[in-house]
């Protein structure tokens, strides 16, 4: 008994999309696209297609991914900040409350549709989710025949 795989056909060839100039029109919550339209209609919501060039957007997939690197950016500042200023003048406890939480929330606040954009940028250059022209279907299961 052997079991065959069929392989995809492969698709015809298509332009590259620059990743890091689709990331850092992201960055300044632009289209990946044209760089031209906006990126979120609201603080974090996606816009379904670009006003400007009518790109369709609504396939990206960030999910947890943005929360999750923007924290380990603002931590790793943070902690960096906390250590530094503990080291030289070792300030009250107060000080530091007074100033790191503060600067956690402004910083969390700032960068998270930042990182968002990117990361909806990135997924765009690389084709993800539907942004090659082919949608993700996770209900189909793999074309395998069995031969005997």
């Amino acid at each position: 008994m052997t079991i065959e795989f069929k392989a995809p056909s492969p698709a015809p060839a298509e332009p590259r999309r620059s990743v890091a100039d689709a990331m850092l029109r992201g960055w300044r919550q632009r289209c990946p696209a044209c760089g031209e339209g906006k990126l979120f209609r609201a603080y974090l919501k996606v816009v379904d297609t670009c006003p400007h060039c009518g790109e369709d957007l609504h396939h990206q997939r960030a999910d947890d991914a943005p929360p999750y690197f923007t924290m380990v950016i603002v931590g790793h500042v943070v902690i960096a900040g906390v250590l530094v200023l503990e080291k030289a003048y070792a300030p009250p406890s107060w000080v530091h409350l007074a100033l790191w939480l503060p600067l956690t929330v402004i910083l969390s606040l700032w960068l998270l549709p930042r990182v968002k954009g990117a990361l909806v940028g990135l997924q765009w250059a690389l084709r993800m989710h539907g942004f090659g022209g082919e949608t993700d279907d996770e209900t189909t299961e793999p074309d395998v025949s069995m031969k005997t």
